[in-house]
């Protein structure tokens, strides 16, 4: 089943305005009159491409004669062997304006400008090499999406050092299954952070993992809680406050490196294991990041941009990036769904928010709550919403569009931590059709491959990148034979990266994707994607969310699956056996009746990683009394016991 193709877009570009986006600047200077054209000369000239993307989207540093060495290699290819940058250098190029607006769920709210910025990386930078830290050592962040989590990434990282983070909600072992294995020298923490109107506090946790982790030899505690937080409990812990001010005027110390020199550490989301550790470096960041900002999603200097994410998800690191294109930042910390879902909103319009991003999950359950920002907000200022995290279902396109904005750039995008970036995304040059990613990024070679590895056109297959790309990790941490890189991305197509979403390229040249491909059902040896199920159940009011799992069914054999759908329900709704027959009723009238669940059941909720996605695949574990490998690495891990041992289960 696909998605019947919409004749008529549901966003055009405005022919006044649409040559003053940087894309369509970047189409002039290239000589291409099509979007279509250019994405095919960015990927058969990839020199050409990215040298003239570095120059047009001002990349400080020294560039270096050569663009690519041994091209044909995937992995293997080497971007700009010769060039010497530093990501951090080009964040903080700019002195004047305002750098960030920090907003907290317990209304703090903080504003900075550039220089105070520069001078708040200056300061910690001082006391991180006073620590010893110097090229190549990791600083590790254990915060909440605070200004002080971006100073002390752009310290780290301005010195050659590389900078890993993850947010305060994990528990002590998520943390350590993460921070352990790269054996930081640093670690900045914070006192607690607020959530859903409650403080958490997290000193207990701070000094449990510190006690465990030898090589620290400084940490450093934010306060947010308590203006001055005890730290009795956490060996050698100093206050953030107490470090010493450089010499008034202090200049950053910049360390250019590499073009393929470690920036960050990022993990997979951990659930089929200990999470692996994923390393990107300063120039393939950076570019990838320019690109998506200046000609994607038309970021210019002055726009406000804004993310709703935690430090835990590679989208803080795309937001941040946001500096080097002269963005001011918008950052929150909190429940997006505070005051009764109104905050972002709130702060859309009291800080004249032009770019508004968030997940998939928010704008669904931003529909059910009935929310209408576009009556109850001024927005005027908002040029462009960006969605991830999950497929955006055709009706959340529509929600966008009625209850937002009508002229507004809906870019929902896909991509992920192993890219800390987009394969495809949005395009201020292209219209918007419903329920469609608009375009494959430039630069990226991106296809949809059948079974047997060829290319198909509106069927489903596997998402590819066939040639390389100057974004691509350069490894795994403690992978000196690059085995378990090239085992993730590698071993399904040769010398093409395999990216595990069920995909489909649409008429239109854009993108659909129907899930995870190791989370498709196969029921009878038919593909279905599991957001093609997602997106019917969720349309009846009483349902809240759902997830929907293949069953090894007859049990014991592994031949064949039925379909198990899970639901959640609104408060005051029961599952009754007429729910159940709209649910069958409402999947089979609009898809197939091989989508049809077999069973249907209730739970309490519904897990979830840090970063909001559901997670089949451990649920389909728990079914199959299978273990999960690393519950740490889930937001609600007592969720899956609602999925233990069901009796509708059993029959």
């Amino acid at each position: 089943m696909t998605y019947a193709i919409e004749a008529q877009p549901l966003w055009q570009p405005n022919p006044n305005t649409v040559g003053d986006t940087r894309m369509a600047m970047f189409m002039q200077a290239m000589g291409h009159g099509r979007y279509a054209d250019l994405w095919q000369w960015s990927i058969d000239q990839p020199e050409a491409f990215w040298s003239r993307l570095w120059d047009f989207c001002g990349a400080v540093g020294d560039k270096g004669q050569t663009v690519l060495r041994d091209g044909d290699k995937m992995p293997g290819a080497r971007w700009f062997p010769e060039a010497r940058l530093n990501y951090a250098e080009n964040l903080l190029q700019r002195r004047e304006g305002e750098a960030l607006v920090f907003w907290g769920e317990d209304q703090v709210k903080r504003r900075m400008s550039r220089a105070e910025l520069y001078a708040e990386v200056a300061r910690f930078q001082r006391f991180l090499v006073d620590a010893g830290v110097g090229e190549g050592d990791r600083v590790a962040g254990y915060l909440p999406n605070l200004p002080e989590t971006l100073i002390a990434m752009l310290a780290t990282t301005a010195l050659g050092a590389i900078w890993s983070s993850a947010s305060p909600d994990f528990g002590v072992q998520g943390v350590l299954d993460r921070f352990g294995q790269i054996a930081p020298k640093v670690l900045v923490c914070v006192d607690g952070y607020w959530y859903n109107g409650k403080p958490v506090d997290c000193l207990p946790k701070n000094a449990e993992v510190v006690a465990q982790m030898p090589s620290l030899v400084k940490t450093v505690v934010v306060p947010y809680l308590a203006s001055r937080p005890a730290l009795e409990g956490i060996a050698g812990a100093v206050h953030w406050q107490d470090i010493a001010l450089p010499a008034p005027g202090a200049e950053v110390s910049i360390q250019r490196v590499a073009f393929d020199h470690p920036l960050f550490i990022m993990y997979s989301s951990g659930t089929t294991g200990v999470p692996k550790c994923i390393v990107h470096c300063h120039g393939g960041a950076l570019l990838q990041h320019l690109k998506e900002h200046q000609l994607h999603s038309d970021v210019r200097p002055g726009d406000r941009l804004f993310y709703f994410t935690t430090c835990g998800w590679m989208m803080w690191n795309w937001l941040v990036s946001g500096l080097a294109c002269g963005a001011t930042l918008l950052l929150y910390d909190g429940s997006p769904f505070a005051d009764q879902g109104k905050v972002l909103f709130d702060l859309a319009q009291a800080e004249k928010m032009t770019h508004f991003g968030t997940s998939a999950k928010f704008i669904d359950a931003a529909a059910k709550m009935g929310l209408t920002p576009g009556k109850t907000h001024d927005l005027s200022a908002l040029r462009a919403v960006f969605s991830t995290g999950s497929p955006l279902s055709p009706e959340g396109f529509d929600w966008v569009y009625r209850e937002i904005k009508q002229d507004i750039l809906l870019a929902s995008i896909s991509g992920g931590t192993d890219i800390i970036s987009c394969f495809v995304l949005g395009n201020p040059v292209l219209p918007v059709y419903r329920g469609e990613i608009q375009c494959r990024g430039l630069g990226m070679a991106v296809d949809v491959f059948d079974d047997d590895g060829k290319p198909v056109r509106s069927e489903k297959g596997e998402l590819v990148c066939t040639k390389p790309f100057p974004v691509m990790p350069v490894g795994f941490w403690n992978d000196p034979d690059g085995a378990k890189y090239r085992a993730a991305y590698f071993e399904r197509f040769p010398n093409v990266w395999c990216h595990g979403d069920f995909s489909e390229l649409t008429a239109h040249d854009g993108m659909i994707i129907y899930g995870r491909s190791d989370a498709t059902l196969n029921p009878g040896g038919v593909r279905i994607g599991t957001a093609e199920i997602y997106r019917q159940v969720e349309k009846l009011p009483e349902i809240l969310e759902s997830l929907v799992i293949g069953q090894d069914w007859p049990p014991g054999r592994n031949d064949d699956v039925r379909v198990v759908l899970f639901v959640k329900l609104q408060e005051g709704h029961t599952l009754d056996a007429g729910l159940i027959d709209r649910v069958k009723k409402q999947i089979r009238d609009n898809t197939t009746p091989r989508h049809v669940p077999a069973r249907v059941v209730q739970v309490q909720d519904i897990p979830r990683t840090k970063s909001g996605k559901i997670v089949e695949l451990a649920v389909r574990n728990v079914v199959h009394d299978r273990p999960v490998k690393n519950v740490e690495a889930l937001a609600n891990p007592e969720a899956l016991a609602f999925f233990r041992s069901r009796q509708e289960l059993a029959e």
